[in-house]
C-alpha cells in the first residue's frame, strides 16, 4: 500500500522556522522524484520545491528561494522541507508528492499557518 505521510506543520510566526517530513512507504521510494507543493485557501495548488531521485538536483519557486531547501534521505525514505523566514503568504496546506514516469502519489497534506 503506497502510503505519504507528511508531518511538522503548525503555526508560526513570521521570520520562524519549520521543517516538513513526508515519510514514504509502498514503493522504491529512491526512483522518485520528489516535491512539495502547497494550497492556499480560494489558491490553485502551487509547485514549491522539487528534488530528483538520483542527482539530488533540486529547483524552488522564485517566492520561496533563498528561504526554502528541500532534501532527501533514501535510506529512511524520507524527503523533508526546510522552511525558514517564513511570512504570512507561506500559509497553506503543504503536499509532498511522488512522481517517477506515470506513476504518481499524494500526501494528504500538513497545514502551515504564519501568523502573529
Amino acid at each position: 500500500q503506497v502510503q505519504l505521510v507528511e508531518s511538522g506543520g503548525g503555526l508560526v510566526q513570521p521570520g520562524g522556522s519549520l521543517r516538513l517530513s513526508c515519510a514514504a512507504s509502498g514503493f522504491t521510494f529512491s526512483n522518485y522524484a520528489m516535491r512539495w507543493y502547497r494550497q492556499a485557501p480560494g489558491e490553485e495548488r502551487e509547485l514549491v520545491a522539487a528534488i530528483t531521485s538520483v542527482r539530488r538536483s533540486t529547483n524552488y519557486a522564485d517566492s520561496v528561494k533563498g528561504r526554502f531547501t528541500i532534501s532527501r534521505d533514501n535510506a529512511k525514505n524520507t524527503v523533508y522541507l526546510q522552511m525558514s523566514s517564513l511570512k504570512p503568504e507561506d500559509t497553506a496546506v503543504y503536499y509532498c508528492n511522488a512522481k517517477f514516469s506515470s506513476y504518481e502519489y499524494w500526501g494528504q497534506g500538513t497545514q502551515v499557518i504564519v501568523s502573529s
